[in-house]
C-alpha cells in the first residue's frame, strides 16, 4: 500500500504492507535512528513519537495509521540547529543520563507543552508517567520541563529565550 504522511514537517510517500510497526518504519525504512525501542510492548515508552501533536508508543501503531497524519521524531524536534525548548532545558538541567530513553521523554514533554504551556508538578508527572528511566529519580526531568515551560512562554510573550 502507499502510505503518506508528514514526517518531521515534509510529506512522505512510502511503500508498505500497513501491517508494519511505526517505529520499524521510523527506524528502517526513513533512517531515523532516535527512536528507540525499549519493551515493544507500550509499557517503557522510549519510543514516543508525536502524532499531531500527541504522544504515542510508535512501538504500538501500525504504519497504516498513519495515513494523512503528521508524525514528529525527536529528529525533527529542533527549528534547524536551534532547539527545541525542551531539549535546551533537558541539557541545561543535566536530566539527561545515558540517552536511551530521553527522546520518548522530551517528546512526551513536547506533547504536554503543546496542550498545556503551564503544567502543574503532577500534570507533568502524569504526563512522563509512561516514560521510564532507569538512570534518574526524575527530580530534574521535572524541572527541564517546567524551564522549558518557562521558554516557551517568553518566546511567546516577546520575551529573550535566554530569559
Amino acid at each position: 500500500m502507499k502510505l503518506s504522511f508528514k514526517l518531521n514537517g515534509k510529506k512522505t510517500v512510502l511503500e508498505v504492507t500497513g501491517g508494519e510497526r511505526l517505529i520499524d518504519v521510523l527506524r528502517d525504512t526513513c533512517g531515523l535512528p532516535g527512536t528507540k525501542e525499549g519493551c515493544g510492548k507500550g509499557e517503557c515508552g522510549a519510543c514516543t513519537v508525536l502524532v499531531n501533536g500527541a504522544p504515542v508508543c510508535s512501538c504500538l501503531m501500525l504504519s497504516s495509521q498513519v495515513e494523512g497524519k503528521e508524525i514528529t521524531t525527536i529528529e525533527g524536534l529542533a527549528s534547524g540547529k536551534e532547539l527545541h525548548p525542551v531539549q535546551r532545558a533537558f541539557i541545561e538541567t543535566g536530566a539527561i543520563q545515558c540517552g536511551f530513553c530521553t527522546p520518548g521523554i522530551v517528546l512526551s514533554a513536547a506533547g504536554l507543552l503543546n496542550r498545556n504551556p503551564s503544567p502543574s508538578r503532577e500534570e507533568i508527572r502524569r504526563a512522563v508517567s509512561g516514560n521510564l528511566c532507569r538512570c534518574t529519580g526524575y527530580v530534574k526531568i521535572f524541572e527541564a520541563i517546567e524551564k522549558a515551560s518557562q521558554y516557551m512562554k517568553n518566546r511567546k510573550g516577546g520575551g529573550s529565550r535566554d530569559e
